[in-house]
């Protein structure tokens, strides 16, 4: 017979691997370290500009960030810090490098499904890798207690407080005593006031809005992390609700988010856990946009309608059931997308399979389905298996074909989502511009 001893050793054993994985994968100190970037990286994938006017540009002004040499000096490389001064101060026949911004907040994009292994967390650190390569600066928030997307940016170390269920207990101390302060004499307010509630929550609420933002190894991505004890999140917050039946429970995120500065992020990605509940929830009411990923295969198809039934029922449910408390909040309900879009993951165009689910897909949800799929290659493989995207791999380790399509696939599913991005960007500011 087995016992949660055995679960416990099991886990042992798998964070020893997972400790010998990262020490030959990040670096000596077991710390993820971003790798630099050759120039013939830079000019083709990154600027758009033959190698040869990029080399002239730095031999022409010494000032400029002129990175690494290889010891033969055939290559230059460059760090992540230094591609972004070259946006800033390079202009080729006059194009400016600089991402487009249109204004205001950052966006949002939940990336998520109801089914796991369709490739969520692949597409979150992907979208988030290669928009910081764009020059975008980039949020990410790890829903998933299994924490991938964590630890694929290099946090083994996390403690739940500084997760998700840490802005959720924040967000209830801060909620409880709005509520209260609605009051003309606090004592005809039926709810408790924040220090009335648990001690634990308390503590945690008194967390201020940047504790929870931690750095990674690219200069220009931040994540709010997670780990395994915020699974804890999902009972810790039903505890709540029975606490305080005025929270509104599904806006926490926002709330935060709203808090930030305008400015300190441009596209904010949400990785949501494989199943409906207050995180995911909380997902999808903060997000600007949805994101949802699906394999080719008829089970993701048939995952992917549950969790369009299901997560459509829960936030119909939301709009009606907690109507008057969203109200009271400021939530404007029913909640509603700039866009919703269906992107097709591990796909392998050789595949008849494939090739029909991608047109039964197109068939159901149309101009939803996202034209560009990302292709199943051995570089995409690898991601995983090392923790590591498709960008952050040296292609000097695999052929630079190899690496190359693997990159052209997330380059033209990135295109997209940035067209995606910015066409819903900027209509929200048009119609700020009208109202005001």
């Amino acid at each position: 017979m087995r016992d949660h001893s055995d679960l416990q050793s099991m886990n042992e054993r798998s964070l020893a691997q997972q400790a010998a994985v990262r020490k030959a994968t990040f670096s000596p100190s077991e710390k993820k370290v971003l790798r630099p970037f050759s120039i013939w990286e830079i000019s083709q994938f990154m600027f758009d500009v033959p190698a040869d006017t990029l080399r002239k540009k730095l031999s022409d002004d010494p000032s400029l960030p002129q990175g690494a040499v290889e010891e033969d000096g055939r290559q230059r490389w460059f760090s992540l810090s230094e591609i972004n001064e070259l946006r800033r101060r390079l202009r080729f026949r006059g194009r400016s490098l600089l991402p487009k911004r249109p204004g205001g907040r950052a966006m949002r994009v939940a990336v998520s499904n109801f089914k796991g292994g369709v490739g969520k967390t692949v597409v979150a650190h992907h979208l988030a890798n290669a928009a910081a390569l764009d020059g975008y600066r980039v949020l990410v928030i790890d829903f998933d207690p299994q924490a991938t997307l964590t630890h694929s940016m290099g946090l083994v170390e996390v403690k739940e407080w500084n997760t998700v269920w840490g802005i959720m207990c924040r967000d209830l101390c801060r909620e409880a005593d709005r509520i209260v302060a609605a009051y003309d004499d606090p004592e005809d307010c039926p709810y408790p006031s924040s220090d009335e509630l648990p001690e634990d929550v308390q503590s945690i609420g008194a967390q201020r809005v940047q504790d929870f933002i931690q750095k990674t190894a690219w200069s220009t991505i931040d994540i709010i992390p997670s780990c395994a004890n915020a699974a804890f999140v999902e009972f810790a917050s039903a505890q709540y609700r029975a606490l305080h039946k005025a929270w509104s429970f599904f806006g926490c995120i926002a709330r935060y988010l709203d808090e930030l500065p305008e400015d300190q992020y441009d596209i904010i990605i949400f990785d949501c856990p494989p199943a409906i509940g207050y995180q995911s929830l909380n997902a999808a009411f903060a997000a600007d946009i949805l994101y949802i990923p699906s394999g080719p295969g008829y089970w993701e198809y048939d995952s992917t309608t549950s969790y369009l039934g299901q997560l459509g029922d829960a936030m119909e449910d939301i709009s009606t059931g907690f109507a008057a408390i969203a109200q009271d909040a400021g939530i404007h309900l029913p909640k509603q997308f700039a866009d919703i879009r269906l992107l097709m993951t591990r796909f392998e165009a050789s595949n008849p399979l494939h090739a029909a689910m991608m047109d039964a897909f197109r068939n159901v949800f149309g101009a939803d389905v996202c034209r560009n799929a990302i292709e199943m290659t051995r570089a995409v493989e690898q991601s995983g298996r090392f923790q590591q995207s498709v960008y952050e791999q040296d292609y000097r380790l695999m052929t630079r074909e190899t690496w190359k399509r693997a990159r052209q696939s997330f380059d033209s599913a990135y295109g997209e989502f940035r067209d995606t991005v910015l066409r819903a960007w900027e209509q929200r500011e048009e119609k700020k511009e009208a109202r005001a």
